[in-house]
């Protein structure tokens, strides 16, 4: 979802490179509430993290506190962000409660891309 976001809102301004601890694909939920907002995010892989790629990155955002704990050391002089946004994979509730739960993500995700786009404005 934050790949998403930030290849809408921050176009032009942001060029997103999105990995996992633990690829496994992305999650339908998660594309079935972008798309209820009218983002497509279909085509969007899920990827393992590139430590070479990783050294060339201006910033790194890590999501979710499994994310902040295991991510690999961040190399020197790349700036890093952590945002603590609820894994919605691990909601194990009713159907309703599960989306509920993808879309309190999303809607946080949202707004953080959004303050870092008007902060590298």
């Amino acid at each position: 979802m934050a790949e998403g976001f930030a290849r809408e809102l921050g176009k032009g301004i942001i060029e997103p490179y999105s990995a996992g601890l633990s690829p496994a694909g992305v999650n339908p939920n998660a594309v079935r509430v972008m798309k209820e907002i009218g983002i497509d995010i279909s085509n969007q892989k899920s990827k393992a993290i590139d430590e070479t790629l990783l050294n060339t990155m201006d910033i790194i955002i890590t999501l979710c506190g499994r994310a902040e704990a295991s991510c690999p050391m961040t190399p020197p002089g790349i700036r890093r962000i952590h945002w603590p946004i609820e894994d919605p994979v691990g909601a194990i509730e009713t159907e309703e409660e599960i989306m509920d739960a993808f879309r309190k993500a999303r809607d946080e995700i949202k707004t953080k891309i959004q303050s870092l786009v008007k902060e590298l404005n």
